[in-house]
């Protein structure tokens, strides 16, 4: 064997007897979902997680900083303005992180070859079917907020900038990082278990932990999906009927009582039916989801204690 070949063979190489691991880079990685996504994938992937102190993703030269240092082979974006009612005056706040932030991220995974992943919304659809009917993949989007206008927006913006990616399109998603609206119940039950909470009872969807959302995430990974994923709990129930039953499986004594959307009057307008199916997971057998109430009786057992300290 020549000098050259012995040089390169593959048991002189830097990285020989080493398993090749994929770098993921995770904006927002200290956010509800990114916190999940970082802590599942850290031990099959090589992570580097950024959040807005390390990355403003609504400047393309800033992001493409990152990605040029980091050369990944997928970006995971988990950053979003998630605040549904204040985007309805902070139009241009809103348009620049859901919809500026997810193009620029794309098109450096276009530049650099990565897979795009990005976290959507059940909020692009209007809502309006007839409940128990399903939202699939293939409904024609509609959204009634501007919320929901600039996340399908950025689910544009993706599809025409990025060659390879996977939207998937959670809802009512809740977890132990950040708020939420469970932590919201928590809360008020705890401050005074007498006062009455009035919650909706005629919106209808399905509550989502982000860490069978991560993990679900983390399936599309390993089988390299392409295109748009409803990737939802199973089943459904109102926001009255997921808040009695969390506080229940807490064991808080409460006084939730269930009201109309008319009756609890919001800035933005919400979908009364955001039921999504999971239909192309289905179709193509990569569906981890999970029952919500399975999902919530989980996250009541893992997190029951660390939920009181936080509040109390």
């Amino acid at each position: 064997m020549s000098e050259f070949a012995v040089l390169f063979s593959p048991d002189n190489l830097p990285y020989a007897g080493r398993k090749c691991v994929m770098k993921v880079v995770i904006a927002g990685s200290q956010g509800q979902l990114g916190s999940d996504c970082m802590e599942l994938l850290e031990d099959d992937y090589e992570l580097v997680g950024v959040d807005i102190d390390e990355i403003d993703i609504r400047d393309y030269d800033d992001v493409e900083r990152t990605m040029r240092g980091e050369f990944p082979d997928i970006i995971l974006n988990c950053a979003a303005y998630t605040n549904v009612d204040a985007a309805e005056s902070e139009r241009e706040a809103a348009w620049q992180v859901n919809v500026e932030g997810p193009r620029n991220l794309a098109r450096a995974a276009k530049k650099y070859g990565s897979l795009f992943i990005h976290v959507s919304t059940d909020y692009v659809f209007d809502g309006i079917k007839e409940v128990p009917e399903t939202y699939t993949e293939d409904d024609v989007p509609n959204p009634t907020s501007y919320y929901g206008v600039t996340k399908l927006a950025g689910e544009r913006a993706i599809s025409e900038t990025a060659d390879r990616y996977i939207i998937v399109r959670p809802a009512w998603m809740y977890g132990i990082h950040g708020g939420n609206f469970f932590k919201t119940m928590l809360s008020l039950a705890l401050r005074n278990p007498k006062k009455e909470i009035k919650v909706v009872n005629d919106q209808f969807g399905s509550p989502t932990w982000s860490y069978s959302l991560a993990l679900q995430i983390r399936k599309l990974m390993e089988v390299r999906g392409q295109g748009i994923y409803h990737t939802t709990a199973e089943g459904y129930c109102t926001w009255y009927e997921a808040a009695r039953y969390f506080l229940e499986q807490m064991g808080i004594e409460h006084a939730i009582r269930p009201c109309t959307t008319g009756e609890y009057p919001t800035p933005a307008l919400r979908p009364k039916n955001s039921i999504l199916k999971n239909a192309r997971l289905d179709e193509e057998d990569v569906n981890t989801m999970t029952y919500w109430k399975s999902d919530m009786d989980l996250y009541v057992a893992r997190f029951r204690r660390r939920l009181m300290d936080e509040l109390n």
